[in-house]
């Protein structure tokens, strides 16, 4: 009888012992990592991304085959939240609105020498279209802009090449704070390069009531894998 005992408990601790590698076997089975995306890494085909703004909310649609490279530039700036508490700096009424400097000086200097290379203009800078700004060929990096009017006899010829359009909200992108005008030289507004250098605490001071994006993130259930319809 105590021999049985014995072999008795032996095959219990056994058992256990085999259950409790199976637990650890079990938890060590770790998610496979997802890669992380690199900075323009191709963005999905079509996506969508909504901004929370002060004045309230507005939704962008955008094409990757209009502008490739533009379309991933601007899903990688949404991405690394870039433009979350970013002010609309330029906005001229009948013109366009325009944004994307950051409120952080750093993230500004970071991103200053990472120009991407044009796109053709295969689409229109019509009312409600989002473009990269640009200073010449191959320098557009983090500013965009949305066309408040029909804008392509003179942008599409000068090679603006729209990557999205607002699809909802419009009214809100309408309604942004004009009154300070267009950056020097052309109006007193707030001056790009103070922007860059000292972010929002030159805008807070200097240009209180400019509007501004809370926070700018994608759509959930919109993108589609690139080479989609």
């Amino acid at each position: 009888m105590k021999n049985l005992a014995i072999l008795f408990a032996a095959l219990l601790a056994l058992v256990l012992s085999g259950c409790g590698t199976a637990e650890k076997k079990e938890a060590g089975k770790a998610e496979p990592e997802k890669a992380e995306r690199k900075i323009d890494d191709p963005s999905p085909a079509v996506y969508r991304v909504a901004f929370d703004t002060s004045k309230g909310n507005f939704v962008v649609e955008v094409n990757r085959e209009w502008a490739p490279r533009g379309a991933d530039r601007f899903y990688t700036l949404v991405d690394q939240k870039f433009f979350d508490d970013s002010r609309f700096f330029r906005v001229v009424r009948g013109f366009v609105v325009q944004f994307g400097l950051s409120g952080r000086p750093g993230v500004n200097r970071y991103w200053n020498n990472m120009s991407i290379l044009d796109d053709p203009v295969k689409a229109s800078n019509k009312k409600g279209s989002i473009t990269f700004a640009m200073a010449g060929p191959a320098s557009r990096t983090t500013q965009v802009f949305i066309n408040l009017r029909d804008n392509s006899r003179t942008l599409d010829k000068s090679g603006f090449a729209p990557f999205g359009r607002v699809i909802s909200g419009m009214d809100v992108v309408e309604s942004l704070y004009y009154s300070y005008g267009d950056f020097p030289p052309g109006g007193s507004g707030p001056d790009p390069s103070m922007i860059a250098s000292q972010g929002n605490d030159y805008l807070l001071v200097r240009f209180p009531r400019l509007d501004y994006i809370k926070a700018a993130t994608f759509v959930e259930g919109a993108a589609q894998p690139a080479g989609g319809k």
